[in-house]
């Protein structure tokens, strides 16, 4: 064996004592480059300068990395790669091959069938998806949940979470979508005379209807939850100064109910149909006998007040000052015997009174709370946990078939939102 056959022996035992590890060409020219100088024994110079090694050192290394293992010769560190941030993130690394590497996962979500607990596990609240939704928008019917996110109006399968159908739509006013029958409904649009209602198939979310409200006297601009539906089957709608009262089937307005007093905001009808609610102005609270027409009750307060629901023993709706807002329930729709139910969502988040399941359910950032539709007194309620001093957030509860019970969810803090699903006490099982 002559002098540089040994040389090549003495460096191949150098770089392949150890343990199979992943390595790199880099690994390998390194190790070579950084042993110590030695006086040339070749009238052709040092074997560390002689470009002519640089085929010997290129077939060197990938020897090298052959003879450690087939199956490890993959993404290795190297020596000249960034170094390991002192958080334990791993440094950059370079591929053996050109191809490209694959992307180590970061903080990616988990699959749709995995769900996150959260709220400290507050009435067992897991998420089943990590999506954002406006407030006050969930709604649910049969298996399906409905919800209003950036821009557009999705369906949802409450057993995975995922999004099974979505349609472009952008909400012109604050309220939820009414599902009745095999559609949903919602406020197209809302603005000056002009109102329109389009309806989308419960499944598919095509749009299978769209229909023209004038709204006499122009529309009011506090208006919130200005669509509810009857037990009659047909859709009331606050409509300038008056409610218009819109048969789906037919697709068009078939009555009206003059008002006494200002322009509608709000609209909400008893689950018997004997009832219209409607709030104007800041406040003014009407009711109305649908059979006939006439005003059985007004009574105001002093507060603004909006998104109106009506349930057997009275109607609930919200108000605030500043940045805050709670629910009040009034019984028998008379805002003189009104009381607050719960403590209600600050830093400008909302609340709003949800029926589903034979309650009424109020969330917020301070509590969640389900309620007697009769009394309006509360039958349950939760603390809603903060997440290091930063509130957390639960709105529009939805129940659907078996008791499931659902409700949107927000952590600013933790940047999570999406839907939840919740287990309540049996005292909120209506």
């Amino acid at each position: 064996m002559n002098t540089e056959e040994r040389q090549l022996a003495e460096m191949l035992h150098r770089v392949t004592p150890e343990p199979p590890r992943r390595v790199t060409v880099e690994d390998v020219a390194y190790r070579l480059a950084s042993e110590p100088q030695r006086e040339p024994r070749s009238p052709r110079g040092s074997i560390w300068k002689n470009k002519g090694w640089t085929p010997v050192l290129a077939a060197l290394s990938v020897f090298a990395i052959a003879g450690v293992s087939a199956g490890i010769a993959t993404v290795a560190t190297s020596h000249h790669s960034t170094p390991a941030p002192n958080d334990g993130t791993p440094p950059a690394t370079t591929p053996v091959s050109g191809s490209p590497s694959p992307t180590a996962p970061s903080q990616s979500p988990p699959p749709s069938w995995e769900t996150l607990p959260v709220a400290g596990g507050m009435w067992d609240a897991k998420l089943i998806n990590r999506l954002s939704f406006s407030q006050g928008s969930l709604t649910g019917s049969r298996d399906s949940l409905y919800a209003l996110g950036d821009g557009s109006l999705v369906r949802i399968d409450p057993a995975s979470g995922a999004v099974l159908h979505t349609t472009p739509y952008s909400s012109p006013v604050i309220g939820r979508p009414v599902v009745m029958a095999n559609t949903v409904w919602v406020v197209w649009s809302y603005g000056g005379s002009e109102i329109v209602l389009r309806g989308y198939d419960a499944r598919t979310l095509a749009q299978v209807a769209s229909v023209p409200v004038p709204a006499t006297g122009g529309v009011s601009s506090q208006a919130q939850g200005v669509l509810a539906a009857g037990p009659d089957g047909k859709l009331y709608v606050a409509a300038g100064d008056t409610v218009a009262s819109v048969d789906p089937a037919a697709r068009q307005v078939t009555h009206r109910i003059q008002l006494t007093a200002g322009r509608a905001s709000s609209v909400a009808v008893s689950p018997d149909g004997s009832k219209l609610y409607v709030g104007t102005g800041s406040f003014q609270l009407l009711v109305y006998d649908l059979a006939t027409g006439t005003q059985t009750l007004s009574s105001s307060m002093s507060a603004s007040g909006g998104s109106l629901l009506a349930t057997a023993g009275g109607v609930w709706g919200t108000t605030g000052t500043g940045m805050s807002e709670w629910v009040w329930f009034a019984p028998g729709g008379d805002l003189t015997r009104s009381f607050r139910v719960s403590q209600g969502a600050g830093g400008g988040l909302a609340s709003l009174p949800s029926y589903s399941g034979g309650v009424v359910w109020v969330g917020g950032s301070h509590e969640l709370v389900c309620a007697s539709p009769v009394t309006g007194q509360a039958l349950a309620r939760a603390p809603i946990p903060t997440d290091h001093s930063v509130v957390e957030y639960f709105d529009s509860v939805t129940v659907l078939s078996r008791g499931h019970t659902y409700a949107l969810y927000q952590d600013d803090r933790a940047r999570l939102a999406g839907v939840a699903s919740l287990t309540p006490p049996l005292a909120c099982s209506g």
